[in-house]
């Protein structure tokens, strides 16, 4: 799906002042053009109506020498000397035209057909001037008047000058009209950008805090917007003030949330630590008992078994939570070679010991010692051992005798460095989707799709995606019903281990989702 594109302040700003003065020039530009028209109109009809009453009174016996129009053919609507008649004079006697003449300069005047200028006979003295298109000479504004002699004289003035005019007027309203809209749409653009920049130094201030690592650690909140651009006396000023006051109370909830984190790890890993002693001695206690078991009653005897089994199950959650404590305080780990294939292979003999009603299956890559080629990283190989023995425990904890896991070794490519690529693959019932963005969270449990046949603490997979991240690699995790994969990268030996996950995607195919708790754990899903 691909996302709209959506204009920006600035953008909208500049759109919405072209829009608005291209809307205000194209008001001016038509009120003025209409102004004009019907400005030159009115000159017009009262030239023609003058013209045609100039004309209705010719000298007795001699019709040609009529007083000649006012600035017939020279004022504005006429034009020139060397522009054409524009005057049209039509004499009807009693309904039929006798006479029609183009009238003009000396020596242009020149007869017209009357059968061409019938439109005109509809033109009676008393009349508005109205305009009348006449075929071959074009639209003339019509006016008459009645002579002494009982002819009516109708007279044509040409609006084409008029036109013209106008539309000369248009024209270049519409280019000056243009290059003003164009330049207030630069200067539009760079007066809002100068404008803008205080919010653009306060949008970046909020970029930079919502790209820092907020969910987890010591962090130290001090971007701020500067006190130039967090003036109240301004809208963006405003703006600025309240997100360094936002800012402000942020940084001091991630202050006395580190500080609780920082007491509750302290209590954790203190408590763990205390809690080893009397375990070890009630542990120590449970077995002389034991020794002796033959001299007890054999519910007793049976208590006693039980107590013990217990004890070394709260013993092992303990040192989880002693981990997981040292872990998070930033405790470094221990770094040296560690050659995964022989781990692997030590991690797999014991599972198929511990739960010999799975499937186990090993695919490491054949002949990688005989080239010389070991599948090593650098790390604490202590840690890594509990890794490969927590996932296959994880496998053989959730998932019913018979089932078969394959564990594989191979040596890959991620992000252009060398890595190693370990994957403890089952093909039990899955897990549940609601389960899985949160199955390397600390007491995760699974519900009855993954029901547990031995004790867990919900801190296998949590431990895992630790150790993971604290040697510079990633835990992806993909469950559907018929095939659960846990595929751990890490850095190989040859290269330099980022100490950051990686948050690449996993599989192609499949979504991606990050664990707010652990920040080298990708789970996905897959229908």
């Amino acid at each position: 799906m691909t996302r709209s594109w959506v204009p920006s302040l600035q953008s909208r700003l500049v759109v919405s002042t072209v829009l608005l003065l291209t809307v205000v020039s194209l008001v001016v530009g038509v009120g003025a053009a209409l102004s004009l028209r019907g400005y030159l109109y009115r000159q017009l009809d009262d030239q023609v109506t003058e013209i045609a009453r100039f004309r209705s009174d010719p000298p007795p016996g001699d019709p040609d020498r009529r007083p000649p129009p006012p600035d017939a053919g020279g004022g504005f609507v006429g034009g020139g000397p060397d522009r054409p008649a524009n005057t049209l004079e039509v004499t009807v006697d009693d309904g039929r035209i006798v006479r029609a003449v183009l009238l003009g300069r000396p020596g242009t005047s020149r007869p017209v057909d009357p059968a061409q200028v019938a439109p005109a006979i509809a033109t009676t003295p008393g009349r508005p001037p109205h305009t009348l298109d006449i075929e071959g000479l074009g639209s003339f504004r019509f006016a008459a008047a009645t002579g002494e002699d009982g002819t009516v004289t109708v007279v044509g003035l040409s609006t084409g000058a008029l036109e013209n005019t106008v539309a000369e007027l248009v024209v270049r309203e519409a280019v000056i009209f243009g290059i003003g809209v164009g330049l207030a749409g630069v200067a539009a653009a760079f007066t809002t950008r100068r404008t803008l920049r205080p919010l653009h130094r306060v949008s970046a201030t909020a970029r930079r805090v919502s790209e820092l690592p907020l969910a987890s650690g010591e962090v130290e909140l001090a971007e701020r917007v500067p006190a130039a651009d967090a003036d109240p006396r301004s809208e963006v000023g405003q703006v600025g003030a309240a997100l360094n006051r936002m800012l402000g109370h942020v940084g001091a909830a991630l202050a006395a949330r580190q500080d609780s984190e920082t007491r509750l790890r302290r209590f954790v890993a203190d408590a763990s630590h205390e809690l080893r002693t009397p375990l070890a001695a009630i542990r120590g206690y449970n077995e002389l008992a034991a020794r002796r078991a033959e001299d007890l009653p054999p519910e007793v005897a049976g208590l006693l078994d039980r107590m013990g089994s217990q004890t070394q199950r709260m013993t092992a959650l303990v040192e989880d939570l002693l981990l997981l404590a040292r872990l998070d305080a930033g405790r470094p780990l221990a770094r040296e070679p560690v050659d995964l294939a022989r781990l692997v292979a030590d991690a797999v003999a014991d599972a198929h010991v511990a739960a010999p009603g799975h499937r186990w299956s090993l695919d490491l890559p054949a002949g990688d010692e005989d080239d010389g080629t070991l599948l090593g990283v650098v790390g604490d190989p202590e840690r890594l051992h509990q890794v490969v023995a927590n996932l296959l425990a994880n496998a053989r904890t959730h998932t019913p005798a018979g089932t078969l896991v394959t564990v594989t070794l191979r040596a890959a490519t991620a992000e252009g460095r060398a890595v190693v690529r370990l994957e403890v693959v089952d093909d039990g019932p899955g897990i549940p989707l609601d389960l899985l963005p949160h199955v390397a969270e600390r007491f995760a449990r699974g519900d009855t799709g993954r029901a547990r046949t031995t004790g867990s603490t919900g801190l296998g997979l949590s431990i895992v995606a630790a150790v993971v991240a604290e040697h510079g690699g990633r835990l992806d995790i993909a469950s559907r019903p018929g095939e659960t994969r846990f595929a751990v990268e890490l850095p190989a030996a040859d290269t330099t281990a980022d100490t950051t996950a990686d948050t690449t995607t996993g599989t192609s195919g499949e979504t991606t989702v990050a664990a707010p708790a652990n920040p080298g754990v990708g789970l996905s899903s897959r229908p």
